[in-house]
């Protein structure tokens, strides 16, 4: 029998071996190392876009001036409200002969409003009364008179702008014709009776017996 013992074979991978151990200690070490060079990769990544975003956030032009005042809105000039003109009748008192029929309640109101015509000097003719009472005071004159509408314009706006128009046939006066030489008729209303030629709307200054108050009672019923 021989005396040679069978050697045994060298295990080098062996993880109980001092060569097993040494390798996997270096891959360990080798892999730590590795994963902090990536995960700083990473990280320096993720911040140089940040610090870039910065500056150019932060960064303006040297000549540029950033103003913070606020724009003044715009002051609209006032308006002035636009007041037409006042525009007054032209006093036409010639060329025509007036008369005052009664057509109101009030005795004696035509003969009043006649001297008062007349002291406003109009020409005037007997005072009368009218067919018919009205209410309102109007002004007719007679058309085929080319005087007769400038001198009933004006007396109408004597009289507080009423109606003025063409006298119509028969005339709404007793007898139903104009007097001679007559082209006006006053037909004083209700409304006018009472008041005098002042106070029925004329601006314009009268003498003293424009001034007259018209009677308020009669006896008998009088132009």
């Amino acid at each position: 029998m021989s005396s040679d013992q069978p050697r045994r074979s060298r295990d080098t991978g062996s993880p109980g071996s001092p060569v097993g151990s040494t390798a996997a200690i270096i891959i360990a070490i080798v892999a730590v190392v590795a994963g902090f060079l990536i995960l700083r990769a990473i990280r320096g990544g993720d911040d140089e876009p940040a610090s870039s975003l910065t500056d150019v956030t932060n960064t303006q032009p040297a000549d540029v001036t950033v103003s913070t005042a606020l724009p003044t809105a715009a002051t609209a000039a006032p308006t002035t409200p636009t007041i037409p003109p006042v525009t007054t009748p032209v006093a036409v008192v010639d060329g025509a002969t007036v008369i005052v029929a009664n057509a109101s309640t009030v005795n004696g109101a035509a003969g009043v409003l006649t001297t008062a015509l007349s002291g406003a000097s109009f020409t005037t003719g007997t005072p009368t009364n009218a067919t018919a009472k009205q209410e309102d005071t109007t002004v007719l004159y007679d058309p085929s008179d080319p005087e007769a509408l400038s001198v009933a314009t004006y007396l109408g706006s004597l009289l507080g702008n009423v109606v003025v128009s063409p006298v119509s046939s028969p005339a709404p006066i007793e007898g139903g014709l104009l007097p001679e030489g007559v082209s006006i008729i006053v037909m004083l209303g209700s409304d006018k009776a009472n008041l005098t030629l002042q106070a029925m709307g004329t601006a314009t200054t009268l003498p003293a017996a424009g001034a007259t108050t018209l009677p308020t009672t009669e006896t008998t019923l009088a132009p």
